[in-house]
């Protein structure tokens, strides 16, 4: 087996036939040789010629990876086979030996079989790149050119049943997008003005113009794709153990037999042969003693865990992240954007004292909120330019995190964000509907005053999500840097069980490092903007892809491609699922190997039998692995 699975990535598509088709003919060969020994006897030199070729075409792979080993100055589990294989045949037991490079010939074979098929779910993403767009230039004259041509800025025609060629947004036109390849969501996502689309996903019905916003290495897809490859290399925890002891253990295993073989030289019946001979047992040892499936235990289920939860719109951005998801047994959320919908939109924009120039102040307003990120920023963006507002160039922008931001426009100081940031007064709230999901925003200069009132909408999702966590015996916690009243009220309706308010970013963090230091394990799930230093301070870090998808992509440990929040469930379940196949192959591969070292140590086992457990362990973990490619979410 391959010592280090990952290094498959780097392999050309397809290895596997070329290693099945080895072992097929080693099988053969096999049979073959047992045939010519039937009828020529067992020195038949056709007997002796075919089983030579059988160990020759089963072991070649094995030689190759040995070799290579070898010149790192290393000892896997090629080399111990091909030593078995050496060691049968000196003690007269060649069918046994042709037997063994035969299993692990096969047994390889599937192994990459299954690493093949992981890297083949991924690759069926790029599989959705267009190669070719349509152009719109200047007089709208279409001209087809290569996606790796496009820039942002340029405009692209999308006719019915086309891919778009890259991620951008809506001009002009209406239609539905097929986003399943990227999100596992098999309803098509409405578009229209204003609207984004993301490179690789269907246009299904309508003609849509779009104005292109990233080039094609940046897309949502091609990032999707990378940072799923660089999550196949990052190892598991329980992997790295396993790599870390690895060629000591080899050494190990050589040691053990050797010294078997010395302790039964000494004790053993001169005329002791075939299973009782001393090379014999000894061989038998070093087979199953071999880390085979050990080796293959983890990354089996790891890798086919990250590529069903890319189908399934769950990034895993490396091993780690899917055997500690398993573990949360707490989960704080951010509000705004994770468990609302995060576009809050201005229900009252109020200036005071009421004799003072709305305009100026709303100029202020916008041009301030203009260049912050904040989730509350876009909703006040639109209702000051609804009103005519302009913007105007900010000096001087400072940021205060959690508070709010100052600038100097037209040669006024103002600043905006929480009433306590920007020094405002106590003024009566502006009336609104009971429940509703309240957030403010003010501005000053000193003199004036600007109020704007947003109402949130809880999504769909949070409320049932959060029911299924706590059946799942999962804490739930709210934490935010929004005022009680909307923190309260969100609480509510979506049914936290505890939550605090007007958190500063320093202070989430330090709620996070309490549930850490109480023996929780922690999940954050934020937009990895605002969020980034809870999401550090988190066990496993959550990000929301679709909002803030750049900083989430790169700062979580854990992306929910299309911002539904009930992914989060899924890939819970996946990860224990994940969790529950590691352990079992752990167990499986060292029950094995130590259940028959023990039989083969008291017992005079046949090298079959020692061979036929070795790799029936082997291709029980890689085919108990290969089954999580096949995950579908419990709705």
């Amino acid at each position: 087996m391959h010592d280090h699975p990952a290094d498959h990535d780097h392999e050309e598509a397809g290895e596997w036939k070329k290693l099945a088709l080895l072992a097929a003919a080693s099988g053969v060969l096999g049979l073959l040789s047992l045939l010519a020994k039937h009828f020529g006897g067992p020195e038949s030199d056709w007997a002796l010629l075919l089983v030579g070729a059988s160990c020759l075409a089963g072991g070649w792979d094995a030689a190759i990876d040995g070799w290579a080993s070898l010149k790192q100055r290393r000892v896997d589990v090629h080399l111990l086979m091909l030593v078995v294989a050496a060691g049968a045949w000196v003690v007269d037991a060649r069918a046994e030996g042709a037997l063994l490079l035969f299993l692990f010939s096969t047994a390889g074979a599937l192994e990459h079989f299954a690493m093949d098929r992981t890297r083949g779910a991924i690759d069926a993403l790029l599989d959705r790149a267009p190669k070719k767009a349509r152009l719109l230039g200047e007089n709208d004259i279409e001209t087809e050119i290569s996606v790796a041509s496009l820039r942002p800025g340029d405009r692209v025609v999308i006719l019915p049943g086309e891919l778009i060629p890259a991620d951008g947004k809506v001009l002009t036109g209406e239609s539905a997008v097929d986003e399943s390849n990227l999100t596992g969501e098999a309803k098509p996502a409405a578009k229209k003005p204003g609207s984004e689309v993301a490179g690789g996903t269907l246009n299904t019905w309508g003609r849509l113009i779009v104005a292109v916003t990233k080039a094609e290495v940046d897309s949502a897809l091609q990032r999707i794709v990378r940072l799923i490859r660089e999550a196949q290399e990052s190892k598991a925890p329980a992997q790295r153990t396993i790599d870390r002891w690895g060629d000591t253990y080899a050494i190990f295993t050589l040691s053990a037999s050797a010294l078997f073989f010395v302790f039964l030289k000494f004790t053993s019946p001169a005329d002791a042969v075939k299973e009782a001979a001393p090379l014999y047992r000894a061989m038998t040892l070093l087979v199953v003693l071999s880390p085979c499936a050990l080796v293959l235990s983890v990354p089996s289920a790891v890798l086919a865990a990250i590529a069903a939860g890319a189908r399934n719109g769950i990034l895993f951005r490396g091993g780690a992240a899917v055997e500690r998801l398993a573990d949360v047994d707490c989960v704080c959320f951010d509000k705004t954007g994770t468990l609302t919908a995060g576009e809050p939109e201005v229900a009252a924009l109020e200036v005071f004292p009421a004799g003072a120039d709305r305009q100026r102040a709303l100029n202020a307003l916008l041009s301030l909120e203009s260049g912050t990120t904040h989730p509350f920023a876009a909703g006040v963006v639109k209702a000051c330019q609804k009103e005519g507002a302009v913007q105007i160039q900010v000096v001087g922008l400072s940021n205060s995190p959690g508070q709010g931001v100052a600038g100097s426009v037209a040669g006024t100081r103002w600043s905006v964000g929480t009433r306590e940031f920007v020094g405002g007064h106590d003024l009566p709230p502006a009336p609104m509907a009971a429940g509703a999901i309240v957030s403010e925003v003010w501005a000053s200069d000193g003199t004036v005053v600007v109020r704007a009132t947003l109402v949130d909408q809880i999504r769909a999702e949070s409320a049932p999500t959060l029911d299924a966590l706590h059946q799942r015996g999962i804490r739930t916690v709210m934490l935010t840097g929004d005022r009680e009243e909307a923190a309260s009220a969100a609480a509510k309706q979506v049914g936290v069980q505890s939550y605090a308010a007007a958190l500063t970013p320093d202070a989430k963090m330090a709620a996070i490092r309490r549930y850490s230091a109480e023996g929780h394990v922690v999940a954050m799930v934020g937009d990895g903007v605002n969020d980034a230093p809870s999401l550090a301070a988190a066990d496993v870090a959550i990000g929301m892809g679709g909002r803030g998808s750049d900083a989430a992509l790169e700062s979580s440990d854990l992306v929910l491609t299309d911002d539904r929040i009930g992914r989060l469930v899924d890939a819970i379940e996946l990860s224990r699922t994940a969790r529950a196949a590691i352990r079992f192959n752990i167990i499986v591969s060292i029950g094995a190997a130590l259940g028959m070292a023990a039989y083969v140590v008291f017992n005079q086992a046949p090298l079959t039998l020692g061979v036929a457990v070795h790799e029936g362990s082997t291709v029980l973990v890689c085919l108990n692995g290969l089954r999580l490619l096949g995950y579908r979410p419990k709705r």
